[in-house]
């Protein structure tokens, strides 16, 4: 049964009636069935986004804006200075998988570049801990749920932290502080009158923990996803009003087009959107692992809406006496997000229902939402019946986390598809990391301990502009920003590799070996500036490449014997040419990368 379309009880994303013109869209006069009103009312809202979406949900957001407390305007200046970004809330009804890992590794990418760029960012992951398959995925492990996400999320820090993720929070939606924001948030909802109930009857996949419709399901309602049949059941939900925001939604494509990327994602999600958007049920009847639906103890609250507000249940918790009034991270702490970093498979819960449920409830949207591809290995889809899985853990303890963040980063381009082949990975890492980057540093420092008693023997700024290494150094690495910022993380490492490699390449020409037997001092001359020329770009190199091998980086900056707290110390001003000294003692030469070994690779039963 379609859920029956009710007349709102108010209308205005701002949410702030006298202030607003605009009226609500006349729909049916039939009455919503009553939800026990909630005790509490709420204060005017506001977005602080005024530049990009007051104007598509309310004729008069000028005035909304002024009806502000003096206070929010003082957030303005932290708020240009932050730079908010977060993966998705990763489900803990299992251990974390490489389609965890990936995103995260981007994610910590994109972090630590703006952390270079001298930003304030919040960087943002967690676990997404309630709902029927978790619970079941706890029974058939003799566990109860609450031991079971304690588990699952525990595996999950662990291997961020193998992996050198540097998060600023890690939300779990089984917090106090998260169940009463998302308490909160659907009263507000309710007020707004987006809440119904009604009766639902169709197919619901317990994987997805969703109902598919007709066509988003294979011959014999089958899950495309779970490739399992979907259950028919009929039960009395809460619905959230989605197909309110039609035109709101339409709105946001016509005027923000890289509110989703990359492009191959925004025309699905337009598509969507054009074909008609349904309302969607945001309760449960028959979960009981889940947050109380307010003034109804016989649901829970659907797992997405749960989930999706963990982004900014987070964000409160980052900031102590905060609260857990979901608006108030919109007053300077880190909301909205500039970038959801998702997989492909959950784009219409970010893209389509997220931002409806937002302007619900007063709040800002994301400034962008990119959806990332799927990966394989050796050309086929990873599962257990194939005994192809890609462990991370695993990889990573074999080949170290330097190893594994290149090749992802830099070998499958961000928002494609991609397949992991182990040949192909130990060879692209050594190439790049093991010898342009690691045996070229340790040779140019055997040499430079060699012939002058580890000091650098001139400054670095008074080489030659003309140099080879100067020039392909200061050619390649400004083109490494607007890489990282547009999520092109192959681009960026490709850049800075180029002057690794061109570098590499030089100290073969140029043979400083044989020209330092010379009694030339013209020869002498050119093979100390051949060792500095390099060493300066591996310097430039180590911080440019630090978003992606951040351990590799601070093992070269420490070579080099920089003073600081490794390559972040030195911020992004610090790939300016020139920062190596004459006099400037460098350490005894150790490798910096081992070579990796191909062996046959593990796989989980």
């Amino acid at each position: 049964m379609k859920p029956t379309s009710l007349r709102p009880t108010r209308r205005c994303w701002c949410s702030v009636p006298a202030a607003c013109s605009r009226s609500p869209r006349a729909g049916p006069s039939t009455a919503p069935q009553t939800l026990h009103t909630p005790s509490k009312r709420f204060p005017a809202l506001v977005s602080h986004n005024t530049t990009t979406w007051p104007s598509v949900f309310c004729s008069n957001a000028a005035r909304c804006l002024s009806t502000r407390s003096a206070a929010s305007s003082g957030d303005e200046d932290a708020m240009a200075n932050s730079f908010t970004v977060t993966t998705p809330l990763y489900y803990a009804n299992a251990s974390p998988h490489m389609g965890s890992a990936y995103p995260t590794m981007a994610a910590d990418a994109l972090a630590r570049y703006y952390r270079l760029r001298g930003r304030e960012v919040k960087f943002v992951t967690g676990t997404d801990e309630h709902g029927e398959k978790i619970a079941m995925s706890a029974e058939s492990r003799g566990l109860s749920p609450s031991e079971h996400v304690d588990k699952m999320s525990a595996e999950f820090r662990d291997l961020w932290s193998a992996l050198d993720v540097e998060y600023d929070a890690f939300v779990r939606t089984t917090s106090d502080s998260h169940k009463e924001l998302v308490r909160g948030v659907i009263e507000r909802v309710w007020e707004n009158g987006d809440i119904y109930k009604d009766r639902y009857e169709g197919h619901y996949c317990v994987g997805c923990e969703e109902y598919k419709a007709e066509g988003d399901m294979l011959e014999g309602n089958v899950c495309p996803i779970h490739q399992t049949v979907c259950e028919t059941r009929s039960e009395e939900n809460y619905f959230f009003r989605l197909s309110r925001y039609q035109n709101e939604l339409e709105e946001v494509f016509r005027t923000n087009p890289d509110f989703v990327m990359p492009e191959a994602r925004r025309n699905e999600v337009v598509g969507w959107v054009e074909g008609g958007l349904k309302d969607f049920s945001i309760s449960r009847g028959a979960v009981e692992w889940g947050i109380q639906f307010p003034s109804d103890p016989s649901q829970t609250v659907y797992v997405w809406f749960d989930a999706l507000f963990g982004y900014v249940s987070a964000l409160l918790g980052m900031a102590p006496g905060a609260g857990t009034d979901a608006r108030s991270a919109s007053d300077g702490l880190g909301w909205p997000a500039d970038v959801h970093i998702i997989g492909k498979d959950i784009l219409r819960f970010h893209a389509v229902y997220w931002p409806a449920m937002l302007m619900s409830a007063g709040m800002p949207l994301p400034k962008r939402v990119f959806g990332h591809g799927f990966l394989t290995k050796d050309g086929l889809k990873m599962g257990k019946s194939l005994g192809n899985v890609l462990d991370p853990t695993d990889l990573v303890a074999r080949h170290g986390s330097d190893a594994v963040r290149y090749y992802f980063l830099k070998e499958i381009n961000f928002g494609q598809d991609g397949d992991f082949v182990e040949e192909r990975f130990v060879n692209i890492v050594n190439a790049n990391l093991a010898n342009d980057v690691g045996n070229c540093l340790n040779r140019t420092l055997t040499l430079l301990k060699k012939n002058c008693g580890s000091r650098v023997p001139m400054d670095s700024g008074d080489i030659s502009e003309d140099h080879p290494v100067r020039l392909e150094c200061e050619r390649r690495i400004p083109e490494v920003p607007a890489a990282y910022e547009g999520l092109d993380f192959a681009k960026a490492a490709e850049s800075i590799l180029a002057v690794s490699g061109r570098g590499n390449q030089y100290l073969e020409e140029a043979a400083p070996w044989a020209l330092f037997k010379s009694e030339d001092e013209g020869d002498r001359r050119k093979a100390e500036e051949t060792l500095v020329a390099i060493l300066e770009a591996l310097r430039v190199v180590a911080i440019a490449l630090h978003p992606i091998t951040p351990g590799l980086s601070a093992r070269i900056h420490e070579q080099l014997g920089l003073p600081g707290a490794g390559p972040q110390a030195a911020g992004w001003e610090g790939t300016a040419w020139g920062g190596l000294c004459e006099g400037q003692e460098i350490a005894k030469p150790k490798p910096v990368f081992a070579r990796l070994e191909l062996e046959e690779a593990e796989t989980v039963a």
